[in-house]
């Protein structure tokens, strides 16, 4: 490894353009390169047309390419494995491993995680068989939120303001396929009401550091 480091950027969106920016203001970088990128992120990197789910080709160039460090930004490349490929590949990576994604790559998994370790979260239920959770959010009677289950691109979480709009959005995902695959199991959740917040925090397995929060508006 040289003194300043190559690093590829996998993603293209907002997101990943921050990343490229902050890192190209770092003395200790030398190349950056991202997979595949966007205009604006090509002004600090030089962009490569490869998908990010094509993970065993972006694992073979970064071994090829003489990366030192490969940062991945979306969850797909994380929820198939990326990071587990790029370590056995003897690449470091910044990504979780493919079991740590399953948290964020199916909802029903993280509930559960949270219900088994006493994490407090809302009180849920998850179906896979759409007239079961129908009848679930009948007994309900009040406002909730469904959720497909799997990756949605930030869209799969939907305001049901009662059992009746909870049937059609239920059947959306179930039956006629809004979300694809995502949508075949689905998290029906009670509504909580105040104010939302994104803690993320940066962990090596031993320590961790938190970012700064931020706020999402689904309802907006």
């Amino acid at each position: 490894m040289g003194s300043k480091l190559n690093i590829l950027i996998i993603g293209g969106g907002g997101r990943e353009h921050a990343i490229v920016w902050k890192l190209s203001r770092s003395g200790s970088v030398g190349k950056i390169y991202a997979v595949p990128g966007n205009p604006g992120i090509s002004k600090h990197a030089e962009c490569i047309p490869f998908k990010v789910e094509d993970i065993t080709g972006i694992a073979k160039y970064a071994v090829s390419g003489s990366i030192d460090l490969v940062v991945v930004g979306p969850e797909i490349p994380l929820c198939m494995g990326i990071t587990d490929i790029l370590e056995e590949a003897g690449v470091p990576v910044f990504g979780p491993s493919y079991r740590a994604a399953a948290i964020e790559g199916s909802k029903s998994f993280s509930k559960k995680l949270m219900k088994k370790n006493h994490i407090p979260t809302a009180e849920f239920q998850t179906f896979t068989v759409s007239d079961d959770a129908v009848s679930y959010a009948r007994e309900l009677g009040t406002d909730m939120w469904i959720k497909a289950s799997g990756l949605a691109a930030g869209k799969g979480a939907i305001y049901a303001p009662d059992p009746e709009e909870a049937e059609k959005i239920i059947r959306g995902m179930m039956i006629d396929g809004m979300f694809g695959e995502s949508g075949y199991e689905i998290v029906i959740e009670e509504n909580m009401h105040g104010e939302e917040a994104s803690i993320f925090a940066v962990c090596d397995g031993k320590t961790f550091k938190t970012l700064v929060s931020s706020q999402d508006h689904k309802r907006i």
